[in-house]
């Protein structure tokens, strides 16, 4: 107690000086949390359970290419018996089967599956394969029927009864019954629907089962259109759930009013009506959920959307202040969209000034608070009160420093505090944006003003970083050790596959599950959904959840996994023809499309660095290249890169401006450099009307900097150094 009451103390005898607002008391609160290298604290160690990767000498090799791969795995596999004996004999095999040298595969396949227990099931499987390839089709048929005899309980074993039913249709029921996840199933259930149309079970089988398939939603319409009054609660609950994840919000929400009535499908539908333009349907539904669950969390969250919903300031300020007045864990956003809605009414200035004091003083360590306070802040910045601007910015830093804007706001103490004159203490505040967000866009912007060499606007298209991939792939934190092996050999599909009968907890998965689902989607190429289901963990605000996701997010193969290396060949390749920064395409790139090369967007754009059809076509003419396919990476990224150095070469090789340009077309740029000019490039970046525009613009640029900080060694070891000189002070403060 002694010593707590001492940080109070320094906290509060820190007065008006930033530095030990910023090193001082603030750092021994803040500090511990701040960075995604920070060791582990106890609690959190035994909250989330990180298992390391094996010793190993061929897990580093499954990383590689195959051809660069295929000498050592060769040494290995001739060696001594040995855990990585079989785990070279396995993954050469495979390649081998891949490259179309089944015969040269089989030699090495011969007894793996007695000696491989963990993968013996699969050792099988690929010697089918192979036996298939080399035209043994009787001998690959035995091996499928002695998989499917000695492995009845291995998910793999659907694969053997996938082939032996394409002349035993009962093989084909087996592998429904058995396993009725596995992707093998359901191409099986989709094959004979195609037959017969009129099988409801199979259709629920891909209401259940079937989220990743593209073509769901015919399915799902299919069963509630034909077959609505034969359905169970329970049939709508799945039915509804994977629209819900498809974000076919409207009719998730039709679907969740058949479903077992609990206050979060309540809730569902009526959001899904909102979403879907059904105003007064969804009025009705959360209405509902108020008056049958008033204790539960979804009530306030109703009456905040009914506050949205409202025809009137009257009826809307009802519904807020019944939130205000009844639910006090809610009553700040309640407060903060009153000030919203009250604020523009001069006549109303006594009652805004009211409800800010009763938010700042009675809510000051919510996010609505700190929203306020940044909203404040900035409207000082924009009156020229700088001094203004600055106090209420160090009060977000101080009250509320895990709130969205807290790191913009750090920054910004930095930024004002240099107008002011305090050139240590904007250093300071740059070293503590670093330390305490250095995953965020104002961590770069920080690095610029400290003079790190990460590349300024202006000269981060010349940089060449130096990059250092990890020596392994990202360790799955749960399923099986089948499913891991597989995974750490690069055997992505195989280990998807047996990753869909394992999780059976999709819609309320533990941190682990949720985590290793981000991974086995990103290993199969499902970029877009890997990188939300990862990313998304920060959302989850279930308290015996934060713990595990704040010590998950200290792990680097959490942030390697959110910043995964794509198409890197091409990538490479056209950013140095077109003397491009290749961390900055391939920012832009997964910002873009998330590496999803098919990708198209609501107004036509494709692919990878996502290019409008007209504009490919004239930057086609322009290289002289009259065929291109936008879904091919090597012509997407040619053409992207080309034009990328076009929006760089309009604009003088300032990286903020083409980039921009890339997103809202040269022609909005040159507005706004004349109507804001471009005296001070983070004030320009603040000032750009476009909210997507401007929420690109500082996305690319964190995509940049998270791939420097994870990836490049000299930055990586500023960073860490950094932090430790940050987390001493904090220690001798205590």
């Amino acid at each position: 107690m002694k010593r707590k009451r001492t940080a109070r103390a320094l906290f509060l005898s820190i007065g008006a000086g930033l530095t030990l607002l910023l090193l001082g008391g603030a750092a021994v609160r803040l500090w511990p949390q701040s960075s995604a290298d920070s060791a582990q604290t106890a609690s959190d160690a035994e909250a989330l359970a990180t298992p390391q990767v094996p010793k190993s000498d061929v897990f580093p090799l499954a990383t590689q290419p195959p051809q660069q791969r295929a000498a050592q795995l060769q040494l290995v596999a001739q060696g001594k018996k040995s855990d990585d004996q079989k785990r070279a004999r396995f993954l050469l095999a495979s390649d081998l089967i891949q490259q179309g040298q089944a015969a040269a595969a089989m030699p090495l396949l011969e007894r793996l599956d007695k000696d491989y227990d963990t993968l013996a099931a699969y050792a099988l499987a690929r010697r089918a394969q192979a036996q298939t390839a080399a035209g043994e089709s009787g001998q690959a048929a035995e091996t499928w029927n002695t998989l499917a005899k000695r492995f009845p309980k291995q998910p793999v074993s659907v694969e053997a009864l996938y082939e032996l039913g394409k002349t035993d249709p009962q093989q084909w029921q087996e592998a429904i019954a058995r396993f009725p996840a596995h992707p093998r199933s359901l191409e099986i259930a989709k094959t004979l629907l195609k037959q017969d149309p009129k099988q409801p079970e199979l259709l629920l089988q891909i209401a259940r089962h079937g989220h990743y398939l593209p073509d769901v939603g015919q399915y799902l319409d299919r069963l509630t259109k034909d077959y609505a009054d034969t359905l169970e609660p329970e049939d709508w609950e799945a039915i509804a759930f994977l629209n819900w994840e498809k974000q076919r919000y409207g009719e998730a929400g039709k679907a969740y009013a058949k479903a077992p009535r609990t206050p979060l499908n309540a809730y569902r539908e009526g959001r899904g009506a909102q979403l879907a333009g059904r105003r007064d349907t969804a009025i009705t539904a959360y209405n509902k959920v108020v008056a049958e669950f008033p204790d539960s969390p979804e009530a306030p969250t109703s009456l905040l959307r009914l506050a949205q919903l409202g025809r009137d300031r009257a009826e809307k300020l009802t519904y807020l202040d019944q939130v205000i007045s009844q639910y006090p864990d809610r009553a700040s956003d309640a407060l903060l969209e009153k000030y919203k809605l009250v604020k523009p009414d001069a006549a109303q200035a006594t009652l805004t000034a009211q409800v800010a004091q009763m938010l700042l003083e009675s809510h000051s360590k919510t996010d609505a608070a700190a929203e306020l306070r940044w909203m404040l802040a900035e409207e000082k910045a924009a009156q020229g009160d700088i001094q203004g601007a600055w106090t209420l910015a160090r009060q977000v830093a101080q009250e509320n420093p895990d709130s969205p804007p807290a790191a913009e706001a750090a920054f910004w103490v930095g930024k004002w505090a240099q107008r002011l004159g305090q050139v240590q203490e904007a250093s300071q505040a740059y070293e503590y944006v670093l330390s305490r967000y250095p995953e965020s866009y104002y961590a770069w912007r920080s690095a610029t003003m400290l003079g790190w060499d990460v590349g300024d606007f202006t000269t981060v298209r010349q940089k060449l970083p130096s990059v250092k991939l990890p020596a392994t792939h990202p360790m799955p934190l749960a399923g099986s050790d089948t499913l891991k092996e597989l995974y750490q050999l690069g055997q992505y599909q195989d280990a998807w596959a047996l990753w869909q009968t394992e999780f059976t907890n999709r819609k309320t998965p533990t941190v682990e599950e949720q985590f290793t689902d981000g991974l086995m989607r990103l290993g199969v190429g499902d970029n877009l959904e890997g990188i939300f289901q990862i990313s998304s963990l920060v959302r989850r605000t279930e308290p015996e959840v934060q713990s595990q996701v704040q010590a998950l997010r200290r792990q680097g193969d959490y942030w390697r996994s959110l910043f995964p290396f794509q198409f890197a060949e091409p990538i490479q390749q056209w950013s140095q023809t077109m003397q491009l920064n290749p961390l900055l395409v391939t920012a832009l790139i997964r910002q873009e499309s998330r590496f999803e090369r098919q990708i198209v967007s609501s107004a036509g754009a494709t692919g990878l660095m996502q290019l409008m059809p007209g504009t490919a076509s004239w930057v086609a003419s322009k290289l002289n290249q009259p065929q291109y396919d936008l879904e091919n990476p090597n012509d997407n990224i040619k053409l992207g890169t080309w034009y990328l150095n076009y929006t760089h070469e309009t604009y003088s090789d300032n990286s903020l401006f083409a980039v921009a340009s890339y997103n809202a077309g040269p022609g909005a740029i040159a507005q706004w450099i004349e109507r804001f000019g471009y005296s001070d490039p983070d004030l320009f970046v603040e000032q750009i009307p476009y909210p997507e525009t401007k929420g690109y613009v500082e996305a690319v640029f964190s995509n940049y900097w998270n791939y420097l900080r994870l990836y490049n060694p000299d930055v990586s070891a500023k960073l860490a150094q950094l932090s430790s000189s940050h987390r001493t002070v904090a220690e001798s403060l205590r």
